[in-house]
């Protein structure tokens, strides 16, 4: 009987799947594709919850398939990221005078770096309001069992200071960096790609001929890199469908109920971040109306996804042709958005948790508390992975830096993913502003694209 379950519910998956693929055999727009996965992978999810559990052998049979075009697509981009760091760092580089180069990657750490520490202090002052107090959750098997984990495999991580962290930016091995090996990999693929635009400029003064030549090869090797990704992303419908049921047909309510307030917290915290990115966009005379359209199908996949990195394409490809943000900015805010200055993950979160874990243990919390709080949770944003967990490895550098216990992070196990998924959406909408405020300021920007209509510029897609 079992059997005969698992292949009704692969056929209802197929049967859905084969309409997101008439849809676009229709032309229909790749935003309503994409939206029309989201809806559709939440409620055949929480259709097979309600009818067999969360925990149900049917419906982890099922997955198991389903997950191949879910865990497929996820590869796939993952594939692709550091390949596309790679070139979209390096061709914005060479492609860029040395003066204009600085200018936009000064503007767009600062802006980066800015929002996190605003963040920062949101999710302390949401944490201070709701009154949360880590004594009070009580912590069963699984969640004590992470906590213990955490203590017992990240002593290392732990006894890194920050300024051991970020040099650990610089690759020892560049191809060790480029196997996605370690949680500052990406941050270190942007190292060496810089390094290398910069060397290939300053060569153009004593062997032009090498240096031009060198160029051409980088804007090839990144107009190859940018059809792969072309490529990849017409799975995006597919890939958030898979995703989304798959994440609500197994999550345990329950366990999300009993830290309920944390999530509600969570969310507020995330809510008010995006409305003050909205804001930061009417200060530089930005439309919010048209970012919110525009941006849409980039943060419904990095809702599903978890994955900044793995929403790096859809990323570059939004600033560039629908905010008409300069190649060189949107490379670069976006690829350094991966793991700097993450709002979500390196900044609400753990403000949220170091005050929630200080009021549990009577550490006290005076305005140097808060201040040096936001200050240390800013600086240690560098090197954070854009990957579902890197908020874990943020909350561990600044508890860890502000002397409380790491272990407590194993009490939000039952409720990680969930807020990770609103998490991620705030780290890309992050590395988005940082794009458009840096190039408003340097002149960077088609404000013509920008302000056009939304009316489906995506369909090369």
């Amino acid at each position: 009987m079992n059997t005969l379950y698992t292949l009704l519910i692969l056929f209802g998956a197929a049967a859905i799947i084969f309409g997101l693929y008439v849809m676009q055999k229709k032309h229909l727009s790749f935003t309503k594709r994409v939206l029309t996965a989201l809806v559709a992978g939440i409620l055949f999810g929480t259709v097979l919850q309600q009818l067999f559990g969360s925990e149900s052998e049917i419906i982890a049979s099922s997955n198991t398939w389903i997950s191949i075009i879910g865990s497929g697509y996820v590869r796939l981009l993952n594939m692709i990221v550091i390949p596309l760091v790679f070139v979209a760092i390096s061709t914005s580089i060479v492609n860029q005078d040395a003066n204009s180069l600085k200018k936009s990657a000064l503007s767009i750490i600062l802006v980066l770096m800015f929002t996190t520490a605003i963040a920062a202090g949101l999710g302390a002052g949401v944490s201070t309001l709701f009154g949360l107090d880590s004594s009070e959750i009580l912590a069963g098997e699984a969640e004590a069992a992470r906590g213990q984990a955490l203590e017992d495999t990240l002593t290392d991580f732990q006894t890194k200071s920050i300024p051991e962290q970020i040099t650990e930016i610089i690759p020892r091995n560049v191809f060790y960096a480029m196997s996605g090996q370690g949680s500052s990999a990406t941050l270190s693929v942007v190292f060496f790609a810089a390094f290398l635009g910069i060397v290939t400029i300053g060569l153009r003064r004593k062997k032009p001929d090498s240096a031009e030549a060198f160029t051409k090869f980088l804007n090839m090797l990144h107009d190859i890199v940018m059809r792969m990704v072309t490529l990849v992303l017409r799975f995006t419908p597919y890939g958030v469908f898979a995703l989304l049921s798959r994440f609500v047909s197994t999550s345990n309510f329950s366990e999300i109920s009993r830290l309920f307030e944390f999530v509600v917290a969570s969310y507020l915290a995330i809510f008010i971040m995006f409305v003050i990115h909205l804001i930061i966009l009417v200060v530089y005379k930005l439309n919010p109306v048209k970012y919110l359209k525009k941006a849409s199908v980039p943060l419904s996949f990095a809702f599903s996804s978890r994955s900044s990195a793995g929403t790096l394409p859809l990323n570059i490809e939004t600033q560039i042709d629908k905010f008409g943000v300069s190649s060189g900015v949107a490379n670069l805010s976006a690829s350094l958005g991966t793991s700097i200055g993450q709002n979500g993950c390196a900044g609400i979160y753990p403000g949220m948790l170091a005050v929630m874990i200080a009021v549990g243990t009577g550490v006290p919390m005076d305005p140097a508390f808060f201040i040096k709080l936001i200050i240390i949770t800013a600086i240690s944003s560098f090197g954070i992975a854009g990957v579902g967990g890197g908020a874990t490895f943020a909350a561990l550098t600044v508890l860890s830096s502000m002397g409380l216990p790491v272990g407590l992070v194993g009490l939000l196990i039952a409720i990680e993913p969930l807020i990770d998924m609103a998490r991620t959406a705030l780290n890309v909408s992050g590395s988005m502003i940082a794009g458009l405020v840096s190039a408003r300021r340097l002149g960077e920007i088609d404000m013509a694209t920008y302000n056009k209509d939304f009316n489906e510029i995506e369909e090369t897609v």
